[in-house]
């Protein structure tokens, strides 16, 4: 049984120890038959570092790593070219000094791997340019350039627009040696995590060729269903795969849907165990500054629709939270939407997979309640609980919810703005635990507020604010369960009625149809 290649990101390595690989070379070769200068952005740990590393190989003319493979008898092995490869993976980036630092570093690295002897100033990141015409005129062949994580120095100061701007405008010297160099390059890839406007960034290079969406690319990145299964089978003997496609599968590019390679390699390494993998992995601090800005009904975030110009219009002074979401890998999309008669394009965008449904509500539940730690322990509490209709337990455990949230936070969300902050909290709480839970669920009689289906009931939520209405009476007056009664599992009804004075659940009821 071949090894997982588990934190390998060089090509090489993965070969010659003889690690599970999915095949990626056709989509390279296609890549450089059909183009010169490239940009692709997807989520952290999907698979980018290792493709560039695959790439550097491939011009580098490393024949023997490639037998077997796609590329193998479809490329001129005998043509080699220089390779200038630049991460921005590990580093200090909050100052001015530390980004020029690793600049400087990366252009030291690159002589001492290519074996060009330089003076000091060819080692200043200014002088980007002059290096790359000085790897060209040493090896008498056009230069590869290969720059992965190329918003990292941005994206660590993305909280503090003064320094990301500073950050930005860094890059964006350094980056404009490419635009110049063009007589001297074969093939340039930049990759990372977020889509900045070309504009301010890579202005006046506008021959990068965006295939973040581009469906020809899809794949280019992560695994298909069909690449699990035939790479993986043996490590997959005995596993219900239609879970972990609910799990782990869904990342949309406007192609086959896809797998994150690092969940899959973990879910693989942890004895199979349907685990958040995503979450423990660190989430991104700066998405919970983001919403602290302005308030979001969470819920709508599952079925949001977006401009296209809203995502390619991303930048420092103009960080747009579904943008974001997106781009972080919380988001993905769901249909594009041409318009008939203006053409302009929207799209729908949905939440991967249950994985990221989990990660996604645990980082609402941050922002939402701040309740640290405690989050973990009535998630718990509170999945034994409803599993076993503990109605006493339920109420209590959401009393314990809604009690440990600081005032501050009702401040943040002041409710006269932020319209269903309870059933947000509660809608948040749930999906948290990974239960499948629809949002404003349509009968013929109405919406129900939130339905959670359960492998044996279902359960109906109904939430009022400051109402002398009772929660549960309108299940009953609307007839929402009848919706479910064909299902032949037992029906639960659940009311909550919360006081804004007492910032709690006021009166909880529940019963069994």
């Amino acid at each position: 049984m071949k090894k997982l290649p588990i934190g390998i990101q060089t090509f090489e390595k993965i070969i010659e120890e003889d690690c599970c690989y999915v095949d990626k070379t056709a989509i390279a070769k296609r890549l450089i038959d059909s183009g010169s200068y490239y940009f692709l952005s997807r989520p952290r740990r999907f698979g980018k570092s290792l493709f560039l590393d695959t790439l550097a190989e491939i011009f580098k003319g490393s024949k023997e790593l490639f037998e077997g493979l796609a590329i193998y008898d479809s490329w001129d092995w005998e043509t080699k070219y220089p390779v200038i490869k630049i991460s921005f993976d590990k580093g200090d980036f909050r100052t001015t000094e530390g980004i020029t630092t690793a600049l400087e570093r990366s252009l030291q690295m690159n002589a001492e791997c290519l074996n060009i002897p330089l003076d000091q100033k060819f080692l200043d990141y200014t002088a980007f340019a002059e290096f790359i015409k000085k790897v060209h005129d040493h090896f008498q062949q056009t230069v590869v350039i290969l720059i992965d994580e190329y918003d990292k120095p941005i994206l660590d100061n993305i909280t503090r627009e003064e320094e990301a701007t500073n950050a930005r405008n860094l890059l964006k010297v350094f980056y404009s040696a490419i635009k110049g160099s063009d007589q001297y390059l074969r093939f340039v890839f930049l990759t990372g995590v977020s889509k900045f406007s070309k504009m301010n960034l890579f202005s006046g290079l506008n021959n990068l060729q965006d295939i973040t969406i581009d469906s020809n690319y899809a794949t280019i990145t992560g695994y298909t269903h069909e690449d699990l299964q035939e790479v993986f089978g043996e490590h997959l003997a005995g596993v219900n795969l239609e879970m972990v496609r609910k799990w782990y599968n869904g990342y949309n590019y406007f192609g086959e849907p896809i797998y994150n390679p690092f969940d899959i390699l973990l879910f693989l390494a942890n004895d199979r165990k349907f685990k958040n993998y995503w979450w423990e992995t660190g989430n991104p601090s700066f998405l919970i500054e983001k919403l602290k800005e302005k308030p979001y009904s969470i819920p709508n975030l599952e079925t949001i629709e977006v401009e296209s110009e809203t995502l390619n219009a991303f930048d420092v002074e103009q960080i747009d939270l579904i943008a974001l979401l997106w781009q972080t890998g919380y988001l993905t999309f769901d249909k594009e939407i041409i318009d008939d008669l203006t053409y302009n394009v929207t799209y729908t965008m949905k939440v991967p997979n249950l994985e990221i449904q989990m990660s996604l509500n645990a980082l609402f539940m941050d922002y939402l309640t701040a309740i640290g730690e405690e989050k973990a322990s009535l998630r718990s509490s509170f999945s034994k609980a409803l599993r076993s209709f503990d109605a006493v337990k339920v109420e209590s455990i959401l009393k314990s919810l809604f009690a440990a949230i600081p005032s501050d936070n009702y401040r943040r969300n002041d409710i006269a703005k932020f319209e269903g902050y309870y059933s947000s909290v509660i809608f948040t709480f749930f999906t948290s635990i990974g239960f499948d839970v629809l949002i404003e669920d349509s009968t013929n009689k109405g919406r129900i507020d939130l339905t959670i289906v359960l492998p044996t009931a279902i359960v109906l939520v109904e939430c009022k604010v400051d109402s002398s209405e009772s929660a549960i009476q309108q299940i009953h007056d609307r007839k929402y369960y009848e919706k479910y009664r064909s299902s032949e599992k037992p029906i639960y009804l659940m009311g909550i009625n919360f006081s804004s004075k007492e910032r709690n659940v006021a009166v909880f009821e529940w019963e069994k149809m």
